[in-house]
């Protein structure tokens, strides 16, 4: 009898494969040169229909990009892999500086009543702006596209941590904490001893929910800025009519997104399993 994941991973490719296979047959294909009039070939009959590109068309192309994926040939031809590199670049930059100032705010309104209720107004209003929003103040402010982008970045980034952080925290037992206050603990102590480990599961919650949101986001602004990034790059290729290049991208950009949430839901079961 097989296992229950292994009957999910072959129904997996059941279903890639089926779709994958509709989509071959309903896309229109070119005639072959020699089997068409002269008249045929100056009139662009056999020429298939614009469209959505083939799985094949999409693959080879795929193949191609991969083969070289770190090439620099100047501002607007550069390798797929050079393109997401300089988006994990933002991503991570404005991700790390939202992490250094969402957890540690976290902790004090977690252990603050008087704070949570002093910054509640100011998250309410700030946290459903949309980080595009803050685009052209940005850049009228800081006048580099790139670093823009990872204001934005840092500003969607930190929602989530701050506020699961402050949940986290706040969730604490209250035993534990009247443990470490017979125990004499200082507050710092009690944060790193007691706290955070009880919280961290709540915490990578919100880490992996904020990388998630980043990746998201970084698409949108690299599009908007333009110059360099996965984001420019599926626009550039978009402009150039080039739709096996903005499905392949496409792709690309979920598969760097789930593994950054892979690797973020492996941490948490870390911790997990530290307890």
């Amino acid at each position: 009898m097989l296992s229950l994941n292994l009957r999910a991973a072959l129904l997996s490719v059941v279903l890639l494969v089926a779709v994958l296979g509709v989509w071959e047959l309903a896309t229109p294909k070119a005639a072959a040169v020699g089997e068409l009039t002269e008249y045929e070939i100056m009139m662009g009959m056999g020429a298939p229909q614009a469209g959505i590109p083939a799985p094949s068309a999409i693959f080879g192309h795929a193949v191609d990009e991969l083969s070289r994926p770190f090439y620099d040939a100047g501002p607007n031809d550069k390798g797929i892999g050079l393109q997401l590199l300089y988006s994990i670049g933002r991503v991570m930059a404005g991700y790390v500086l939202a992490a250094l100032i969402a957890i540690p705010l976290g902790f004090v309104i977690g252990m603050s009543p008087l704070m949570s209720k002093a910054l509640d107004p100011y998250i309410q209003i700030l946290k459903p702006i949309s980080p595009l929003a803050w685009m052209p103040l940005a850049l009228f402010v800081i006048k580099d596209s790139g670093l823009s982008a990872i204001f934005v970045i840092f500003i969607c980034s930190i929602w989530p941590m701050l506020l699961n952080t402050a949940f986290g925290v706040a969730s604490v037992k209250r035993d534990w904490l009247n443990v470490a206050r017979t125990l004499e603990l200082s507050r710092l102590r009690t944060a790193f001893t007691v706290i955070l480990p009880a919280a961290a599961p709540t915490i990578l919650t919100g880490m992996r929910i904020s990388i998630g949101i980043a990746w998201l986001v970084i698409v949108a602004a690299e599009m908007l800025v333009g110059g360099t990034g996965i984001g420019y790059y599926v626009w550039n290729e978009w402009n150039n009519l080039d739709l096996a290049s903005v499905i392949f991208s496409v792709i690309m950009i979920g598969v760097v997104g789930m593994v950054l949430d892979a690797a973020l839901a492996q941490a948490g079961r870390l911790v997990r399993y530290q307890e």
